[in-house]
């Protein structure tokens, strides 16, 4: 827990020890914490650079530790004035970066990520700096970053308060341990919902940052490059296909065992009533006779599922209602 302050492990298991006792000398260290003499003698003398442990007055051989409120609560004011500072500099090189992109060409609104291991570092560091959401759509297979690999730095962002919000293909369902890896996610407060066929993989970083990795030509193969997509024409559009795949996938929710179903994206009895007898070619008047039902409530029923479906007319609406199952 101390290496943020830049203790070594050797270091911080020292100094853990020299707190719980009134002193000790090189030999005792080393025996206590597992240290060849030499190696304890040099942490010893770290520690003391380092305003953590001092010679005890009555034997220069041995030492004492040094108050933690005092020597560690130093050193996190340094650390934090440092952070400042580097937070100070991040945003004076964050507008430079910003003038430069506003100054690039077309082309220059995608940089190319070559390698796997650079590719998962983006990914990373993309999670790792999200502000208020991250949005994904992810294929069953993993691209270069396994869900094992990936827990980090989701869960440190959605400490943040980061939304989460993730689509799924359905044969992910196949993938050993999905639906435990689910149910936790789920628990955590990642948003889940599922499609048949995610058309793409992509992570969209608070709107404004995409890494889109390219599938290769042979399935097998490991995914070698990618591309990070910055505010642009291309950005919005892949903005817009996540919004569409959202808007059209099935919500994940954890079942009554504890067990992660889909929730279907079903219509009640009513719609489904509706929608039947619109697509039978009845008018809005006669479904309300036929239902007992009003002008204006048919028509609001109608408008509603229209905006369910996100389509803008009725023939679409019923090309939407034979995709999603819901006659």
């Amino acid at each position: 827990m101390l290496k943020v302050l830049g203790l070594h492990d050797d270091e911080e298991l020292a100094y853990r020890h020299l707190v719980g006792a009134p002193s000790g000398s090189a030999t005792e260290l080393a025996e206590a914490v597992g240290l060849d003499a030499l190696d304890a003698a040099r942490v010893l003398a770290a520690l003391e650079s380092k305003g953590l442990v001092a010679r005890a007055s009555s034997d220069q051989e041995r030492f004492v530790a040094s108050p933690p409120a005092v020597a560690l609560g130093a050193m996190l004011v340094q650390r934090q004035e440092e952070l400042r500072r580097a937070q100070v500099e991040m945003a004076e090189l964050a507008g430079l970066y910003r003038g430069a992109v506003a100054r690039r060409d077309v082309a220059d609104v995608v940089d190319v990520v070559h390698g796997p291991d650079a590719i998962a570092q983006r990914f990373a560091q993309l999670q790792y700096s999200a502000r208020t959401c991250v949005e994904t759509l992810v294929r069953r297979d993993a691209a270069v970053v396994t869900r094992e690999e990936n827990d980090e730095a989701e869960q440190a962002a959605l400490a943040r308060g980061v939304r989460f919000r993730v689509v799924l293909e359905r044969p992910a369902f196949e993938q050993p341990g999905f639906y435990a890896a689910a149910e936790q996610a789920l628990d955590a407060g990642v948003e889940l919902r599922v499609v048949p066929v995610v058309p793409l993989r992509v992570i969209v970083v608070d709107r404004g940052l995409a890494l889109v990795p390219m599938t290769p030509r042979d399935d097998h193969e490991p995914v070698r490059d990618a591309l990070l997509v910055h505010p642009s024409g291309l950005l919005d559009a892949l903005l817009a296909l996540f919004d569409f795949v959202w808007g059209s996938a099935s919500r994940i929710v954890p079942g009554p065992d504890g067990v992660v179903e889909a929730a279907g994206d079903r219509l009640d009895d009513l719609d489904t009533k509706v929608l039947g007898l619109l697509l039978a070619g009845l008018t809005d008047a006669a479904i309300g006779g036929q239902l007992g039902l009003s002008l204006r409530t048919v028509q609001r029923r109608v408008r509603q599922m229209m905006d369910r479906a996100q389509v803008d007319t009725r023939l679409q609406l019923g090309y939407e209602a034979g995709r999603r199952g819901w006659l």
